[in-house]
């Protein structure tokens, strides 16, 4: 460990306490009775903070970086935001000596001489306790539940968030050891809170929160100001009168100083999640530090032994993986193992372990010697009975004992030193120097051998397995080889930093850099992989590498090198690559090689390698390979390898042979081989006969497949008719065929006889054999959207909408056919088709009315269906109009025009729909009304006209209209006036209202012909009753009163009169209609006509029509008020006729015009 200066500063005053925010941005120093707020990336002076008027003791940053707080001798705290601005002060009655928020809640505790206060921000007041003795520091556990308070008689007092004392730790010193700086330990790896105490009796001690003590305590040897952890809390930091800030470990064992200073510390702090320490002294002085953690470690083959929390060594086995940790309780300077020695360095000895047993495996060390003696050394190296130091251009050698034996100078600083093995006492090592020598030094002798000196430094070295060649990595990035006896650069690859020769095969080694991982093998080119890290140890196939501290092992295949040496027909050396570790296929890669090759030494281990040692086998695969196909059977069949052969003579279609080695007549080899013949037949385009050969065998699917392929419908039929229907695939794939080749009737018979009735509804859809279908259908309602769906595509891509329309409703999917309505009632508005539309409409309403029945729409739907049953008489009505406007003759009568303008003007109050013209149908109403002798109508249609945009054609017919209605009387005919038939009134031909009464409000029944208005009155039931019960008394027709004749004739010299006296009703006052139509209502608020059980029972059924609407809604109720008028609804629409109307209509269209219900369709 070292500790590099990043930045210092000098401030004018003590730092007695510094804080850094959360995210290590920023650093608040107490300096005076100031704050100095620092940017800790480069020691840039933010700002400086006034608000005490005293000397700042302490500073503090809550966990969530939102707000900071200072305490000073002044006997106030501040608490301050990020934004460095000051939001609250509160005081206590002595100077304020520590502040510590909690670092869950956010609750402040501040300490002074005589009390302790906690504040948080959602009291408004600070709870303040008693001390017995002066609080010098303060520290929250990390769960935030206890603050522990240090005081300078020597005790501790753990209090919960209340400020109760819940724990009281007594140090043994008491008021001769001050309690100077505790801190809770921040890691969340322990198991308990701990809590580090270092006090003025020079000691530092460890507590649990139950107050027991953990360990001893440690001696520092002089008065410590400050402690503090590291994030984690695997090391702590303390300063003191020492001048100085020391590392210590977590357990109290002291590591090393970071930075010596010319004053007492007074604080020091780790910044948050890194290595950076800063320090504050009492001459002012701030210096930051980065902290360096070198990685201290050794390698020997399959074990890697390194450095952990500074005082552990931890030994690996990287085949095994398995791990063992030895506690040394001291700094670990050095490490190295070789075999089974392993020697550590402390501060003060050198330790040798040594292994338990030989076993290569084992893992358990114990102590061999310890060498009692301070040592410096830049390396260290163990051999079985000696260490090596390197001491910048010496080395020295030193038995275990600790004495030195021999020791040798060099030229240059040494750069690399590794031990490359020999006898016990005698190995020998490998070094290169900063100037480039390799040399090579025997631990028991005195001399050093150059191996050979090249021009750049050595970075890294290894020696081959046999002693002959060496790999350098050099300073420049480069990995040069050498022939040792003879000095030659065999060659070099660029992009190195570290290599390693395989300890299993000569010619092998690997190197990393750049990111990848280079495998070469002798001078073949270098195979690349990625790979982070440096390569440090090549056994076999697995490759060591260690990346940051971690060292792993990386199995690399051989393949690669292997092939290499293949493709040069270097069969030993690519048996000597695949020995190390390549997959089965290699392996007989290399065997087929070796044989084509001739070199049969190498494919005879292959097949031993692989168990096979019978050399009557081998000499069959050799004479297989000559062409001596009858000498290899015979080999194979005396080796007991009957199957060899069969497969021989398979493979090289020589069936008639291969019969001979069938054994035992085995099905399943006689199967195989006549399978085999098939294939072959196939091959050689001989279908008809692999087809034959397929069925014998009992390969259906393939015999199916060539049929199938060649279009024999006969052929499929007799397999299919063979076939038991548990036989599901080979079935199918001849239905499959049957479709592609056009004969779906077989293909049916398939699927009736395996049972799989959906693929024969499919069938029938895909061959559009409808009826089929529907009759399927109707036995399995199940298929019924499989069927329907299909139809309705079908009939909308042939253009039969309507029709595809209903096929969707019928299959349930009423989105669709929605959809297909919507775009149809579209199509029919835009070209101007307003009867298809009204009656479009018409169908959706319907549809809306049959989706309301689902509760969940109920209300959406019913709105839509009132919307689209207005668009269909809007479009109905327009209809003539249309006609009338664009076409040259009339259909209709003057009457009729002139009271479809007039109610198509009352409905058009608000939005006029897409495709109906105001134009046409006010000037429709001002040429019918003029020509009726409705010369006040007429005169206010062509008015409204003029407000309008008038096509060019109608424009002189319009202003010829204008001024010729100016010449008629300004009034209407009498005979145009209509009459409400509920309270008599005569209504304006223009209403304001509406299609309703002015006067009581009733709204008017039309004709759905003529437009006229109906002598039909809406009547309610009387809550309580139904409707089948409505119906079952209208159905009574209960007798009615015999009229007396109470009509009198009064003649005068004018007029004839007759007057009905109404002195007696035959039907009592119970009867609304007749009540009514003597009544004059006038009233603003329509008052429908309610009838109870007596009135429906004294009704006639032949004068009540009744709208028998569906679910949701209610049914409606009309009294006919001129019984011998004949009035006919439709059953379908609901729409009301004249029965003479109605009845030529449907003679003219043969269904109604309204919803085009044709008259014999029973359904209503």
């Amino acid at each position: 460990m070292r500790a590099v200066l990043t930045w210092r500063d000098k401030a004018e005053q003590c730092i007695y306490d510094l804080a850094f925010k959360p995210d290590g941005t920023q650093l608040i120093l107490a300096a005076g009775n100031r704050l100095l707020v620092y940017d800790t990336s480069d020691g840039t002076l933010l700002q400086p903070l006034k608000g005490h008027k005293d000397t700042v003791y302490c500073v503090a940053y809550a966990k969530d970086g939102k707000r900071f707080a200072s305490g000073s001798a002044d006997k106030s705290v501040i608490i301050w935001t990020s934004k460095l601005e000051g939001i609250l002060k509160y005081t206590h009655n002595d100077s304020i000596q520590c502040v510590s928020y909690n670092p869950v809640t956010h609750q402040l505790a501040s300490c002074s001489s005589s009390d302790f206060g906690l504040w948080s921000p959602e009291q408004k007041s600070v709870s303040k306790h008693k001390s017995s003795s002066k609080i010098t520091c303060c520290s929250w556990t990390n769960d935030g539940q206890y603050l522990a308070l240090g005081m300078f008689n020597g005790i501790i007092s753990i209090r919960n968030k209340n400020g109760e004392e819940k724990v009281k730790i007594e140090r043994p010193g008491g008021s001769l050891s001050p309690i100077w700086s505790i801190c809770w330990n921040p890691s969340r790896e322990e198991h308990n809170d701990i809590l580090a105490i270092a006090d003025w009796g020079q000691k530092l001690s460890f507590y649990q929160l139950s107050g027991k003590q953990i360990g001893k305590d440690r001696s520092l040897n002089f008065d410590p100001c400050c402690l503090s952890y590291f994030t984690k809390g695997e090391y702590i930091l303390l300063g003191g009168s020492d001048k100085q800030v020391s590392l210590f470990t977590k357990d109290g064992v002291r590591l090393g100083t970071v930075g010596e200073q010319n004053s007492w510390v007074w604080t020091c702090k780790v910044k948050p999640d890194s290595n950076y320490v800063v320090v504050g002294c009492q001459d002012g002085t701030i210096s930051f530090y980065q902290l360096i953690f070198s990685t201290v470690h050794g390698l020997y083959k399959d074990r890697y032994a390194y450095r952990d929390s500074m005082t552990d060594v931890i030994v690996q086995h990287l085949i095994t993986e398995q791990k063992v940790r030895i506690k040394c309780k001291e700094l670990v300077k050095k490490i190295a193992i070789y075999k089974n020695r392993l020697a550590i360095q402390l501060p003060e000895k050198i330790l040798i372990y040594e292994l338990y047993s030989d076993d290569s495996s084992d893992m358990h060390y114990r102590v061999k010697e310890k060498i009692v003696k301070k040592f410096e050394c830049n390396l260290l190296v163990v051999c079985a009975d000696h260490i090596i130091l390197c001491q910048e251009k010496r080395l020295q050698c030193l038995s275990f004992s600790g004495v030195k034996e021999r020791e040798w100078q060099m030229e240059s600083l040494i750069r690399y030193i590794k031990v490359i093995g020999g006898p016990p006492g005698r190995e020998g090592l490998l070094v290169g120097l900063k100037n480039g020598q390799i040399l090579k030094i025997f631990v028991d002798n005195l001399f050093a051998i150059v191996l050979l000196k090249q021009a750049t430094a050595v970075r890294c070295l290894d020696m081959s397995a046999s002693r002959n060649k060496l790999a350098v990595v050099d300073e420049n990035d480069t990995c040069l080889v050498y022939d040792i006896h003879t000095k030659e650069l065999l060659f070099q690859e660029p992009n190195a930093n570290s290599v390693a020769w395989n300890t299993q095969c000569e010619d092998m080694l690997c190197f990393s850099g750049g990111g990848y991982l280079n495998i070469k093998a002798s001078t073949f080119p270098v195979h690349q992989q990625k790979l982070q890290g440096f390569v440090v140890g090549y056994n076999g196939s697995k490759i060591f590498c260690l990346h940051v501290f971690s060292m792993s092992a990386v199995e690399v295949p051989q393949s690669a090198p292997m092939y290499q040496y293949l493709d040069r027909k270097m069969f030993k050396e690519a048996y000597q690559i695949a020995c190390l570790g390549v997959t089965d296929t290699d392996w007989r890669e290399l065997a087929m090689e070796a044989l084509e090759g001739l070199e049969f030494e190498t494919a005879k281990k292959e097949r031993k390698k692989r168990g096979e040692t019978n050399n009557d086998l081998f000499l069959a695969d050799v004479f297989s390979y000559q062409g001596k196909f009858h000498e290899a059977a015979k080999l194979y069949k005396r080796s007991g390898h009957e199957n060899l052969a069969l497969d021989m003579y398979t493979d090289l279609r020589m069936f008639e042979y291969a019969k001979d080695f069938l054994g035992s007549g085995d099905p399943k080899e006689t199967k195989m081989l006549i399978t085999k013949q098939a294939d072959w037949a196939r091959n050689i385009n001989e279908p008809k006969a692999a087809v034959e050969m397929y069925i014998s065998a009992g390969e259906h699917v393939k015999a199916i497949e060539i049929s199938g392929d060649r279009g024999w419908v006969d052929t499929l039929i007799d397999i299919a008719r063979k076939l038991d229907k548990a036989e599901r695939e080979p079935l199918l794939m001849c239905a499959y065929y049957f479709k592609k080749l056009d004969n779906p009737g077989y293909a049916a018979e398939i699927y009736l006889k395996i049972g799989d009735l959906k693929s024969l509804v499919q069938l029938h859809v895909e061959t559009q054999r409808w009826d089929e279908a529907f009759a399927l259908g109707e036995k399995h309602p199940e298929f019924k959207d499989d069927i329907y769906v299909p139809y309705a595509q079908w009939l909308a891509e042939n253009d039969r909408f309507e029709e595809a329309q209903k096929a969707f409703h019928k299959a349930g999917r009423q989105r669709e056919a929605v959809r297909v309505l919507e775009q149809l009632t579209h199509n029919a508005v835009v070209e101007s088709r307003f009867n298809d539309a009204a009656y479009y409409y018409w169908m959706l309403s319907m549809q809306c009315l049959d989706i309301a029945q689902d509760p969940a729409q109920k209300d959406v739907m019913l709105d839509k269906f009132r919307h689209f049953q207005h668009l269909a008489e809007l479009y109905h009505g327009y209809h003539a109009i249309q006609r009338y406007t664009e076409e040259p003759f009339s259909f209709h009568l003057p009457e009729t025009l002139f009271n479809i303008s007039r109610f198509l003007l009352h409905s058009l109050t608000k939005d006029t729909p897409l495709g109906i013209s105001k134009v046409n149908t006010l000037f429709t109403l001002a040429k019918q009304s003029k020509a009726l002798g409705a010369y006040k109508l007429a005169r206010h249609a062509y008015d409204k006209l003029q407000g309008l945009q008038i096509p060019a054609r109608f424009q002189k017919s319009i202003e010829l209209g204008s001024l010729t209605i100016r010449s008629k009387p300004f009034h209407d005919s009498e005979e145009l006036v209509p009459l409400c038939y509920r309270c008599s009134t005569n209504n304006p031909l223009l209403n304001n209202l509406g299609n309703v009464c002015i006067n009581c409000r009733q709204p008017f029944v039309f004709s759905a012909s003529s437009y006229e208005v109906l002598h039909l009155v809406e009547f309610y039931l009387e809550e309580g009753i139904t409707d089948e019960e409505a119906v079952s008394l209208i159905d009574l027709e209960a007798p009615r009163h015999k009229r007396e004749n109470k009509w009198q004739e009064i003649t005068s010299n004018n007029s004839q009169t007759l007057r009905l006296d109404e002195t007696v009703d035959s039907m009592g006052d119970d009867d609304p209609f007749t009540a009514k139509l003597s009544f004059e209502q006038g009233g603003s608020e329509f008052v429908p006509v309610v009838v109870n059980r007596s009135v429906l029972r004294s009704m006639s059924r032949r004068d009540v029509l009744i709208k028998r609407w569906p679910p949701p809604l209610q049914w409606q109720y009309f009294r006919s008020l001129l019984p011998d008028a004949s009035i006919t609804m439709c059953p379908s629409c609901f729409q009301m006729f004249h029965s003479e109307d109605y009845e030529l209509l449907v003679l003219q269209h043969t269904c109604c015009p309204y919803c085009r219900r044709r008259i014999d369709d029973p359904s209503p």
